[in-house]
């Protein structure tokens, strides 16, 4: 089974996918995460984990609009800090949403890079699996992982 056109997630209040939903606009995916740059070595880790406010905006039909993106600090630079800083940003950004409800949506996948490092729905294949099996959706870097049944609901 391939990639849908657009992917269905699922809302989970109090979970790692509260803060989606619709607005007068479309659809968003809000979301704070920690993100490595993709030439990350291994080495530093502290350093390289740097904590975002990410908003992203889609259209009724699903298609991508464009993201908002801010680095709020490093786990180096203090890991609660830097969370509770992209919280509140991310708290405001939402706020400023008209008519915004937390709610299913369906969106196409999409990727952005930012400071290095890739945001988005990625569609991943795994050449060694059977025709199908081996194919999914990845919300990066949120670490999220839709497949068949392409029911809305996620694997992290």
């Amino acid at each position: 089974m391939s990639v849908p056109g657009v992917i269905p997630i699922r809302h989970e209040p109090d979970y790692r996918t509260s803060t989606i939903g619709r607005w007068r606009g479309g659809q968003f995916f809000a979301s704070v995460t920690a993100a490595f740059p993709e030439d990350w070595s291994g080495d530093d880790w502290q350093s390289q984990k740097r904590w975002c406010a990410v908003l992203h905006r889609f259209d009724e039909a699903g298609r991508h609009l464009g993201s908002r993106i801010q680095f709020t600090g490093t786990t180096a630079d203090g890991e609660k800090k830097a969370i509770d800083a992209a919280r509140l940003l991310l708290a405001e950004w939402l706020g400023a949403l008209p008519e915004r409800q937390y709610q299913d949506i369906e969106i196409a996948p999409f990727e952005v890079r930012f400071e290095g490092a890739l945001f988005g729905l990625v569609v991943e294949e795994n050449a060694g699996e059977e025709e199908g099996d081996g194919v999914w959706a990845e919300f990066c870097p949120d670490d999220l992982a839709f497949s068949a049944p392409w029911n809305g609901c996620y694997d992290t």
